[in-house]
């Protein structure tokens, strides 16, 4: 089957290129890149591909939407210079992402199903203040009491405000840190996700989604979202192999 694909039937650039949406320069290119086998040449130069280029076009773009460009090139690259296990690694190395790609989603819904509404008005909300402060603003807290319903030292709030996670308000008299509503959620989200083992530079692009949503309730569809591009992709991942396979097997 190999020596029938490689020999019996001559292929120009626009061959290849029909079909898919791409320019011959772009099979060119792929040529180039290692994407795609070697050509074969004309006595006046011009480029021929068989069908087995035809095979391997169509494995690399089965790959992209899976993989990305840059991995589904190196996929391809590694195939074609016969370093097969190394394509093997690549590709495990992307279902390894998907996998913690799952897991830290399936982390950010269960934080936000466990963000029970505080009460309105609870120990150390609105008071505790030192004298003179904000105390009698509503929904504000002090960041004792707040460490203490979170069960964490202070000391852990101050990092997190220094990781960017928190942005609490000073108060003007005494320049004491005040925790609105806001900074309240913030703060129990990311003690949810760190109880889940996430690190702080992994939940701060998470606590700037929530806050440009206002909140984690428009999060719902973002989520969804997120959820059904990590399902696009595993299925993309598959059709990738199907096709990577197939290369493989007329490669022989």
């Amino acid at each position: 089957m190999r020596q029938n694909l490689q020999s019996s039937e001559r292929l120009r650039p626009v061959d290849l290129a029909r079909g898919h949406g791409l320019s011959t320069q772009a099979v060119r290119n792929y040529e180039e890149a290692g994407i795609l086998p070697a050509a074969g040449r004309t006595p006046n130069g011009y480029r021929t591909y068989t069908p087995l280029h035809a095979v391997a076009l169509r494995a690399f773009l089965a790959l992209v939407p899976g993989h990305g460009h840059r991995t589904a090139t190196l996929i391809m690259r590694a195939v074609n210079e016969g370093a097969v296990d190394q394509a093997f690694h690549l590709i495990d190395e992307s279902h390894a992402q998907l996998l913690d790609d799952r897991r830290t989603l399936q982390a950010v819904e269960s934080a936000l199903r466990d963000l029970e509404p505080a009460p309105a008005s609870e120990p150390g909300a609105g008071s505790g203040g030192p004298p003179g402060s904000v105390t009698g603003a509503t929904g504000v807290t002090f960041i004792g009491p707040l460490a203490g319903r979170l069960g964490i030292r202070p000391a852990t709030l101050r990092k997190w405000e220094g990781a960017g996670l928190l942005s609490p308000d000073r108060d003007p008299l005494t320049g004491y840190r005040v925790y609105d509503e806001a900074d309240v959620r913030d703060a129990r989200l990311t003690h949810q996700l760190r109880r889940g083992g996430y690190l702080l530079e992994q939940i701060a692009p998470l606590i700037a989604q929530v806050r440009a949503a206002g909140g984690p309730e428009p999060l719902e569809a973002a989520l969804g979202d997120w959820r059904a591009r990590l399902s696009a992709r595993g299925r993309a991942m598959l059709t990738g192999a199907a096709e990577l396979d197939g290369y493989l097997g007329e490669r022989g």
